[in-house]
């Protein structure tokens, strides 16, 4: 079913989609086999063609915008190749060259996406980690390890004195830094970098463009070689997507130390010759009003968010009717990626969205890794349905293989990864016999008669565990539909019960919703309705829930537990809660813990 039944009559804006293609084969083993045939040739053979083409084509056509007080400090295409050239020049005379290493550890800004792209033209690789590792108070043993695997040969820094620590650390010790802001004695100013002159670009599609970090959820973090061939592959699949002559206009805070923000968002912003204004905002509460007032100046065409931002953009449109206007305005395409959204959130967006323009926006959603590109299947259909992953992009094919009860999602196609750095065992394991990359998730078709309709994700196999009965327990998809049934009580819910005789869930407070129902026992109320009517509706004691404890405060970002792609580490998350495991799970719980 589509969402809300109120709303799924109204019609939708047009998405400027192209048509949709699928290829299906089956396998007398039961393996389901889909393939998108739409051409996808890509008019760049690296990541720097295409900011020159536009640099020529639009030359006075914002590329980067980001906040400067009141207003925005703007570059333009045109500016933007002089000034990544020039840094590029500045860079060479640091010694930089083809198969050297640049650290960046700066937050989004357009600083760092020029010096970004000038290494890449030098074929020097970016390694932009999370700005969570480095920053003031960060435990910093996580980028000392990722150093150990990335061996940089200078530093970008945005700000010298917000990195000061690891900047100092033995494990960067000696290297040149780059710094736009605060350069200590010894760096070199971002502003002289700029004054150097000019070089060409050389970087060859085979380059390696970017080592990209995996979160680690799974143990250590590896990093993924993306190529300038495959990531400009990627953009031309999902511009394929569309028939759609028009830049891009896009309001975006994902953070290019992961791949949606870094390809999925400033690539293919620039493979389109779009405009990017970056959102300092974060999807917290204490974060997320600088969202708010860049939305309510700059009306996307485009929308991004991850699944806990759109809840707290629900609340502020339904009390913004001067926000939803702007908002609503042109956008063509909502979508949201990191984690699965509950279709409560989406309904609400619909709903204002309907009261404001008379129509639906369609909902999108992608699907990947870092190592697929991002990008491996996406929604590219009208559609106001969530929990999908949607189809195989261009020139993509997915590969549905039995494995159990479930089926494994494994994934080929232009835009993937030959593998990780250093780790040629690793690399070459990651890959079927078929040179498919297993990505270690379940999904199944929504009509097993009709794959065409799309796809569900069904749980991370190495996420998901069994209860003490045998019972298996899908997290993921449990996680999604309990946050969904209590309805806005809760932001989002570790999911815990591995050798326990039920499934417990730990729940983080939607503030939002607590302002709106200051009486704890509403909202205790709310979770139990909303839970125990999940749990009757429930076909297997896997998919109840047996008990419920609300947490304090809000997930720690610091620590890694909330990451900057905004969802919940959910292994993290249970690791540094022990105690509260503890009371969870207890013989003979205490009045704080919710009983079913």
């Amino acid at each position: 079913m589509d969402g809300n039944t109120a709303l799924s009559t109204l019609p939708f804006r047009d998405a400027r989609y192209a048509p949709r293609r699928l290829d299906i084969a089956r396998r007398p083993d039961g393996t389901l086999v889909l393939t998108n045939p739409t051409p996808h040739d890509s008019p760049f053979a690296t990541m720097l063609d295409p900011l020159v083409h536009w640099a020529k084509a639009a030359p006075d056509r914002v590329w980067l915008a980001e906040r400067a007080g009141a207003g925005w400090r703007e570059v333009r295409y045109g500016e933007a190749l002089a000034q990544v050239s020039a840094l590029a020049g500045g860079l060479k005379g640091l010694g930089l060259k083809r198969g050297d290493c640049l650290l960046i550890l700066a937050r989004n800004t357009v600083d760092h996406a020029l010096i970004a792209y000038a290494a890449m033209g030098l074929g020097v690789a970016i390694a932009p980690v999370s700005p969570q590792y480095g920053l003031a108070g960060a435990e910093l043993s996580r980028l000392a390890y990722a150093c150990g695997v990335l061996s940089p040969d200078a530093v970008y820094a945005d700000d010298a004195a917000a990195f000061a620590g690891a900047l100092e650390a033995d494990f960067l010790k000696g290297l040149p830094v780059v710094a736009s802001a605060n350069a200590r004695p010894g760096d070199i100013a971002f502003a002289d970098l700029l004054s150097a002159p000019p070089t060409a670009f050389v970087a060859q599609p085979d380059d390696t463009a970017k080592l990209l970090l995996t979160s680690g959820s799974t143990g250590r973090p590896k990093a993924v070689i993306g190529l300038h061939r495959s990531t400009v592959a990627n953009a031309a699949q999902i511009a394929a997507c569309y028939d759609d002559p028009d830049p891009p206009v896009v309001v975006n805070a994902a953070p290019w130390s992961h791949s949606l923000g870094a390809n999925a968002i400033l690539h293919m912003v620039l493979h389109r010759g779009g405009t990017l204004y970056i959102d300092a905002g974060q999807p917290t509460q204490a974060r997320f009003a600088e969202t708010i007032r860049n939305l309510s100046e700059i009306s996307p065409t485009y929308h991004n968010m991850v699944p806990a931002g759109w809840g707290l953009m629900a609340s502020a449109l339904e009390k913004d009717d001067d926000l939803a206007r702007t908002f609503f305005k042109r956008v063509r395409v909502l979508q949201y990626g990191g984690a699965s959204m509950a279709q409560s959130i989406l309904d609400r967006v619909q709903a204002v969205a309907v009261r404001t323009v008379g129509e639906r926006v369609t909902f999108a959603t992608g699907y990947g890794s870092t190592e697929t590109g991002p990008t491996a299947c996406n929604i590219h259909w009208l559609n106001a349905r969530s929990g999908m992953i949607g189809l195989p992009v261009p020139g993509t094919t997915v590969k549905l293989v039995p494995t159990g009860e479930k089926f494994e999602i494994r994934v080929k196609g232009p835009q993937m990864s030959p593998g990780y750095l250093g780790e040629p065992q690793l690399s070459a394991d990651a890959f079927d016999e078929e040179g498919f990359y297993r990505l270690g998730d379940a999904a199944r078709a929504i009509d097993p008669t009709d794959p065409e309709a799309g796809l569900m994700f069904d749980g991370r196999l190495v996420e998901n565990f069994k209860l003490a009965s045998g019972t298996f327990v899908a997290a993921g998809a449990l996680r999604v539909a309990a946050v969904s049934a209590i309805g806005g009580a809760a932001l989002d819910a570790v999911v815990c019960g591995e050798g326990q005789d039920g499934v417990g869930l730990m729940l983080f407070l939607d503030p939002a919703f607590n302002a709106r129902h200051p009486d704890p026992a509403q909202v205790r109320e709310a979770i139990r309705s909303g839970l125990a009517k999940m749990n009757a509706a429930a076909k297997g004691g896997g998919g109840r829930v047996a008990r419920a404890l609300i947490l304090e405060g809000v997930p720690d970002a610091a620590s890694g537990e909330l990451t900057d792609k905004g969802y919940i580490n959910q292994a993290l998350a249970r690791d540094r809660r022990p105690a509260e495991l503890t009371r969870l799970f207890a013989d003979t719980p205490d009045d704080g813990v919710m009983v079913f």
